[in-house]
């Protein structure tokens, strides 16, 4: 019993050793560090000129005020003018072909566009 407490007090007087010469890393000086922070608290920005600005910001000028709708004089003329006036028509009939065929447009040619068959596909022999 006497041997392992010996060997326990040895082991623990060892472990106080090595901490007692160990160096902490805080305690060491960093010179670098230090040149960089001593130079940026010396430094002095250069003061800016009073007329820096000119040219890099534009004046402002109010936009002019708008004016206001007028209503035309003679309004009784230009509704006579419009309701005597013909509708144009915007879709106008398509040319037929003086082909057997007949030409079919918009709706019904998509229509049946997809209603055909579709091609069936060749197989390849190699």
């Amino acid at each position: 019993m006497s041997t392992i407490l010996r060997r326990t007090a040895n082991a623990a007087q060892n472990a106080s050793r090595r901490r007692f010469f160990a160096t902490s890393v805080a305690a060491r000086k960093d010179l670098v560090q230090d040149l960089y922070l001593k130079e940026i608290k010396g430094y002095k920005a250069p003061p800016a000129a009073k007329d820096a600005h000119v040219g890099v910001v534009k004046t402002y000028s109010a936009p002019a005020a708008p004016k206001a709708p007028t209503v035309p004089s003679d309004i009784a003329s230009e509704l006579a003018a419009y309701d005597a006036s013909e509708p144009v028509s915007t879709s106008q009939p398509a040319p037929q072909s003086s082909g057997g065929e007949e030409t079919v447009s918009g709706a019904d040619a998509y229509l049946s566009f997809l209603e055909q068959d579709l091609p069936k596909p060749e197989a390849h022999h190699h």
